[in-house]
Parts: C-alpha cells; structure tokens; sequence
C-alpha cells in the first residue's frame, strides 16, 4: 500500500510511512504505527543535492534529479514490501523554489505512482514547530530548522506555536553566493535583522533541528568526549555553542574530512555552522537543546487526535515496550508502591519514576549474568523523547540497580557523571526498591497491593498480609536491607491483616 490517498484511515499498530523530500537528501522513514511515540524501524537516506545550483539556475540540479527518481522508485517498493498502510511523500525548499519544481512532481508520479506535497514555507516551519514538540513537549524558545535549501524559524512559546518565517539560508545556496566569510555573515546578519521578533528568544532555549546542526553536536560530543552519542536532548550553553560553531565555520573541507562526525557534510558544514553562529549572537538564547525530531515527526504529530497529542510521548514509548517484551500485566502499581520512598517529588520527578517503573522488566529475556548490563545499555540507548541526558541516564541507572543492585562499574560511569550524587542516589534507591518488588511478588501486582512500602523514622517498613499469600523470607530480607541501607534506616518486616485489594 502507497499512498495516504489509497488508505485515509491506520490503525495504531499498522505501519506508516514519511518521505521527505528535501534540499540535499531524501530520506524513507518507516514507522511502527501512528500513535503517540511513533518509533522508527526503517530509515534510509540519499543524499542527492537536488538543489545545488538552484541559485544561479533556477532548476534543480540535473544530476541530483536522476539520483532522486531512481531513490523514490525503490523507497516505494520497500514501503510496499514491509506492507506500510499509510506513505506521506513531502518535499520541501528545493522542488517548491524550483522553476522545474512541478515537472519534477510530475516525473515522480509517472515513474513511481507516489503523489508529491510540495509544502509551503510556512508550512514546513509549522511542521518543523511540531516535530520539536513531538519530542520535548511544551518547548518553549526558538526553533531553527536548517535543511539544503532553507532556514525556517518559529518562536515557541510553552508549546504554543507563534512566529514564524522561512528564509534562504541553506548551506546550498550560501555556497553559490560566492561571498567570503566575512560579506557572508553579513549577508546573513542582514537576513536575522528583519526579524523584529527574534528578539523574543532571549534568554530562553533554542531547539536546532536538521542534518548539518546535527553533525554539529556530533562533532561536540567528541571534542569533549560526551558519554553519549545520542542527539535528542544534548545541551549546550550558548556561549560554548557559539564559539564551538565559530570554529568549525572556519576550517576547511579537507579538516572537517578527517572528523568522524561530517565526513558526509565536509562541503557544507562550514556555512551550517555560519549561520548556527550568527543566529545564536542575533537571537541571544540561554542555551542550545538539539532535536532529532523534525518535520517529519510533526507532520506525524499532525495526523493525530487532539486527545492523541496530548499524551506523554515518554510514557507512551515506555507503556508500548512493556506491552511487546514485558511480563507484568500492571506496571503502574510499582509506580505506586514505591511513592512511599519519595515524598516532595514533584511532577518531572514523577514522572521519570513512573517510566522506570514501566520499564522495570526489560531484561528478564536475557541471562542473569547479563540482565544488567543488557537492561542498562537497552534503556540508556532506545530513542525513547522527552527526555534530556540526565533524565536518560537516570532510567538506565535505575535499569541497572533494579537488577544488579549497585550502580557502580566502568559500564555506568559516564552515565553516572551525568548525574548529582541526589540523583544517582534516587535513581539507586528506585532500583533497589523494584529489586525487591520483583523478588517479593515476582512482578505480580495482585500479590503487590497486598503489601506495602514506607519509610517511618529510622525504619524502612514492609508490612506482608497475615494470611501469607505473599511470604517474606531470607531473600526479601536481603533485599530489604539493602535498599534501607541506601535509604540509612533499618530494614524491617511486619505481618499484618491483608490490605483489600482496589
């Protein structure tokens, strides 16, 4: 099945599919079904140029076109073969700005049956606005998505999407200019000037989304050797941003070669990090968080229920891994269980802890030896949005101790350092306590709401039902010493009449 036209309704579980069609690559994303947290189980991308020489000519580059249709014809025949129910063909700057733009749509329909939206400008800073929002839900700041062709910014507000505007400042068309660093951060400075409202981003985020910003980070996280190379949620003060863009601006292709991160985008990179530059000293953000999600997420995102939209992303991945790998038929009553141990959280904090309680079980597949090495590096590595660094790295800490018991180990150092002694505490405690929810009930959550959990002055009190449906023994003893130890209090067990079940 191909096109959205062929298939008006999904289910969430039914495979969908996005091309987007953009300036310098186009790229086939296969998604697990139109929900929430969509996640990606194909992704493939050609960098084609199609839009190299569009400046001075006015058509798309003819070299790029062949590669493009050849591209688009096997894109349809893999979304055919993984039987997508929904394919959503996009394309953006360089076939929009393009005087052979509708012939190119043409020449896509007649070579592979795929039905093109050429996209507005507008439109695709909207969908770039979501894409952000798909993933850190209620972003506020700016967001500047850089593809070939283009820049689209759009000022965010605690979610709600305000000004917005499209501009020509791809890397593409920056390097037909033929200006020399200098007349081109002026050239571009004069872009940012018009923007009356760009000043609202002072002192707030600044949320980069596209390839070249991307290889960006990538290049950052090597230069000062960040203990993960994930791109979702990497932070970075503006100044250091700034600076760092400044630099790499700078160098030449055959420098930027030789680095891992840009190999692909030696020719371009410099003027992606001009123009990362010059806008970081116009708009004056507070920091810079990168996103991985774009527009093709927020096209996704638009395709949703009000009601849809309005779930955690987070949660929602999290609720979708248990229900495929899981054991436990209710997660959810750990999340209760263990608020005991937690007073004055507030709702990020919750929250992180209702996803480590979701995700509790994820090793029970592997063998014991490795369950937490395995539960670790699964958690600490899955695209799971809406979470920064330290939020991640807490869940895979907690990952790690739910099993192991202990967060110490060459394996968790970098995510440790990541983390406050608080946090990396918290996220010890939480493990332990799922340790021994495990070891007591065997994940059972009617065997779990027949006890209970609770801190009461120097004691950690566990109180089992009378009636032994749910016995104590030598190892839940352990285990409860254990987690009162990194609480400092002493582990105690009480019998008493059963709790009724709600």
């Amino acid at each position: 099945m191909a096109n959205d036209q062929a298939s008006p309704g999904c289910g969430t579980d039914e495979r969908v599919a996005v091309i987007d069609i953009g300036s310098n690559s186009i790229r086939l994303v296969v998604y697990d079904g139109l929900k929430r947290a969509p996640m990606p189980i194909f992704n493939e991308k050609l960098l084609c140029g199609l839009a190299r020489g569009v400046e001075k000519t006015g058509r798309l580059n003819p070299e790029g076109v062949v590669q493009a249709l050849g591209a688009l014809e096997r894109f349809r025949v893999m979304a055919d073969s993984m039987r997508v129910c929904r394919l959503d063909v996009l394309a953006t700057a360089a076939v929009r700005d393009a005087d052979d733009g509708a012939e190119f749509v043409e020449a896509v329909g007649r070579r592979t049956g795929l039905q093109v939206q050429v996209i507005s400008g507008e439109r695709e800073a909207q969908l770039s606005a979501m894409g952000v929002l798909s993933g850190t839900p209620g972003a506020d700041g700016l967001v500047g998505d850089l593809g070939g062709g283009s820049l689209e910014l759009v000022a965010l507000a605690r979610g709600e999407i305000g000004e917005q505007v499209t501009t020509p400042l791809g890397p593409l068309r920056l390097m037909e200019t033929g200006l020399r660093q200098g007349d081109l951060a002026k050239y571009v400075d004069k872009h940012f000037e018009r923007l009356d409202w760009l000043g609202t981003a002072k002192g707030r985020p600044f949320h980069p989304v596209g390839g070249s910003w991307r290889a960006l980070a990538k290049l950052h996280m090597e230069q000062v050797n960040h203990p993960l190379h994930i791109i979702h949620g990497y932070r970075m003060p503006a100044s250091e941003a700034r600076d760092f863009a400044a630099l790499i601006a700078r160098q030449s292709k055959s420098s930027l070669e030789k680095l891992s991160g840009s190999r692909r985008r030696g020719d371009t990179l410099p003027f992606a990090a001009l123009v990362f530059e010059r806008l970081l000293r116009a708009a004056q953000p507070s920091h810079v968080v990168f996103s991985a999600y774009g527009l093709r997420e927020g096209h996704l995102l638009s395709l949703l229920t009000p009601e849809q939209r309005l779930k955690d992303p987070l949660l929602s991945a999290a609720d979708d891994w248990t229900t495929r790998f899981g054991r436990l038929s209710d997660p959810s009553q750990l999340f209760a269980w263990t608020a005991g141990l937690f007073a004055g959280e507030d709702d990020a904090a919750q929250r992180l802890r209702h996803a480590a309680c979701t995700l509790t079980d994820v090793g029970w597949v592997d063998h014991p030896d490795y369950r937490a090495e395995h539960a670790f590096l699964r958690i600490l590595r899955f695209p799971f949005p809406a979470v920064d660094h330290p939020e991640r790295a807490f869940l895979a800490l907690t990952g790690h101790a739910r099993y192991a018991g202990v967060l110490d180990g060459a394996l968790t150092s970098g995510a440790r350092s990541l983390l406050s002694d608080a946090q990396a505490t918290k996220a010890l405690v939480l493990g332990l306590a799922l340790r021994l929810a495990h070891t007591l009930t065997g994940g059972g959550s009617a065997l779990l709401q027949r006890t209970s959990l609770r801190v009461t002055g120097d004691s950690l009190l566990l109180t089992l039902p009378e009636d032994g449906s749910v016995p104590g023994g030598e190892v839940v003893q352990r285990r409860l010493d254990s987690l009162a130890k990194a609480l400092n209090r002493k582990g105690e067990m009480l019998v008493a009449r059963p709790q009724a079940a709600e």
